[in-house]
């Protein structure tokens, strides 16, 4: 069993400071998955890749709301997860009326050339086709989560959801038409 795995079993278990020592092992890998993620977003973000590390990292080793991981890869993307819905959160947030939603948000340099296409409603729309995936074959809902937003092979992926290459290669296939379909691309 490799360290990141009985430490995890060690926070499933209460004890908090196991928490303490899976940070160090995991933080390069969480801040890889956390850039690349913030290399999609919109210019200008707030919201930095090491502050959405830290804020997935503590949702995903509470304490008090011990969680079950069966692997590194189950705990990965499970991070992958937690970092896609802080980024929907945030988005959505900032769509409220009471944080300006309403209004068109410039930087300095944008209002001197045409503002670029608002890439929020990109990000909303595939959390929206992906919640219907999710409705209709959870399966492939999790197949894309762990491709796309966790970064796995197709094999790690098929490894984490317990199906051969050859199955996950067939979900990946139908998940992407789909996932095609529903955006309209």
């Amino acid at each position: 069993m490799s360290d990141v795995t009985q430490i995890l079993s060690q926070i499933e278990d209460g004890d908090g400071q196991a928490a303490e020592k899976l940070l160090p092992l995991v933080y390069d890998e969480l801040r890889k998955l956390a850039a690349e993620k913030m290399a999609h977003e919109k210019p200008g973000q707030t919201l930095q890749a090491t502050a959405l590390v830290h804020e997935a990292y503590i949702r995903l080793v509470d304490v008090e709301k011990a969680q079950h991981w069966n692997s590194r890869g189950h705990f990965f993307a499970a991070a992958a997860e937690a970092m896609r819905r802080i980024l929907v959160e945030r988005i959505r947030r900032k769509r409220r009326l009471r944080h300006g939603g309403a209004q068109e948000r410039l930087d300095v340099p944008a209002i001197e050339k045409p503002a670029e296409e608002n890439r929020w409603d990109d990000v909303l729309a595939v959390d929206a086709a992906l919640e219907a995936l999710g409705q209709e074959d959870p399966r492939a809902a999790e197949l894309v989560k762990l491709r796309y937003f966790a970064g796995l092979t197709l094999p790690e992926a098929a490894a984490v959801l317990g199906v051969c290459t050859r199955t996950a290669d067939r979900i990946w296939a139908y998940a992407k038409a789909r996932l095609y379909q529903e955006l309209g691309t």
